[in-house]
Order: C-alpha cells, then sequence, then structure tokens
C-alpha cells in the first residue's frame, strides 16, 4: 500500500497516533468550512444536531457553542474518532449537551425524525453507498429540517465514481423525498454546500 493510500485509509478511519495526528490536521482544515455553515445561519438555537463524521470534535464544539439551548450529536466509525471528539467536548458531554458514539452512517442509531439538523462536513464520499446513507440520513431527519453536505469539489471528483455533479445529487436528494435542494458553490476556495430540506 502506498503512503498516499495510507493516508486516506487513515482519512476513513483514523487509527492510533497516526489517525489521531490525522485527526488534529481535519479539525483545522475543517474549521473554514464550519464557519460557513455558521455564519449562514443554519442552526438555530434549540437545535437537535447530528454530526456525521464528526472526527476530531472541533465541528461539534463550536455547533455547541452557538446552540446554547440545544442538543449536539456525533457519530463517527472511527474508535479513535470517538474518542477525541469525546476528549474535545469533555464539558459538554459531562453536561449530556453533547453525545458521541461510534456509529456507521448507513445504521444511525436513533430513531425516525429525531433531528432538527444534520451535518456531514468532508465525510461523504467515504459513505459505503451514498444512495442508502442518504436515505438512513432522511429517515432520523425531521419533517422541515435540513440536511448539510460541505466538500471540497476536488476531494468529490478524486474519491466518488457516481454522483459527482450537481445535477445528479440533487436528482439523488428528490428521488429519496427531500422537498427541496439548494446547492452553493465557493469558487475562490473550491468549496460545494449541498442543503437538502425535508
Amino acid at each position: 500500500m502506498s503512503l498516499l493510500q495510507r493516508l486516506i485509509e487513515q482519512a476513513k478511519n483514523p487509527k492510533g497516533f497516526v489517525g489521531s495526528t490525522m485527526l488534529r490536521i481535519m479539525n483545522a482544515a475543517h474549521s473554514g468550512m464550519t464557519k460557513w455553515v455558521i455564519q449562514s445561519g443554519a442552526i438555530k438555537d434549540g437545535d437537535v444536531v447530528l454530526d456525521i463524521g464528526c472526527g476530531g470534535g472541533k465541528t461539534i464544539q463550536s455547533l455547541s457553542k452557538i446552540n446554547r439551548a440545544g442538543k449536539i450529536y456525533g457519530i463517527d466509525f472511527s474508535k479513535q474518532a470517538v474518542k477525541n471528539s469525546i476528549k474535545a467536548n469533555k464539558e459538554d458531554v459531562a453536561k449530556g449537551k453533547v453525545i458521541v458514539r461510534k456509529a456507521s452512517v448507513s445504521s444511525i442509531p436513533y430513531p425516525d425524525q429525531f433531528f432538527d439538523k444534520i451535518t456531514a462536513f468532508q465525510t461523504h464520499y467515504f459513505w459505503p453507498n451514498l444512495a442508502s446513507d442518504v436515505k438512513e440520513v432522511f429517515r432520523v431527519l425531521k419533517q422541515g429540517g435540513q440536511f448539510i453536505i460541505i466538500s471540497e469539489i476536488y476531494k468529490i471528483n478524486y474519491h466518488m465514481k457516481s454522483y459527482k455533479t450537481k445535477i445528479e445529487i440533487q436528482q439523488l436528494f428528490e428521488n429519496i423525498g427531500f422537498q427541496t435542494v439548494n446547492i452553493i458553490e465557493d469558487t475562490k476556495k473550491g468549496w460545494l454546500c449541498i442543503t437538502g430540506i425535508r
């Protein structure tokens, strides 16, 4: 396995010291994207929010700060990510405001229509089956709730064989049942934000 492949595997499922280092790098790299979502006003105080692929937990930390009356949940497939995320949010975890669990997007361990907002920062291109996984996200999203994907465009192009274009992703969301799909591109930064409203 090449060094690049090893790094990609660590990004998908961080493990051990290298994985922990990767999570710190991702925390820093994703901070601008997190600000982009926060500045858009998508997350409201009092929302029940799920962050899929919560990584090192900095996004959860930022979402928790602006959502004082709400609750933030995080799931990640990586044990190391769950450990780091809990550590980064230890005060809110102790208060019960933040809950982080090891889980897959393919089987989200929460009931139907549980969340007001669901976020996925730089993760959807690693999901096992995007079509069925977005259906699973739809299941746990409240009526009128928002599912927000943010990613760098070059990573979508590199990792994904299908659902690479805006038209493909919009059709997928609409076929699953999202009433409104908004796609915004920041061409300067090379970021894409996809928002589906149930």
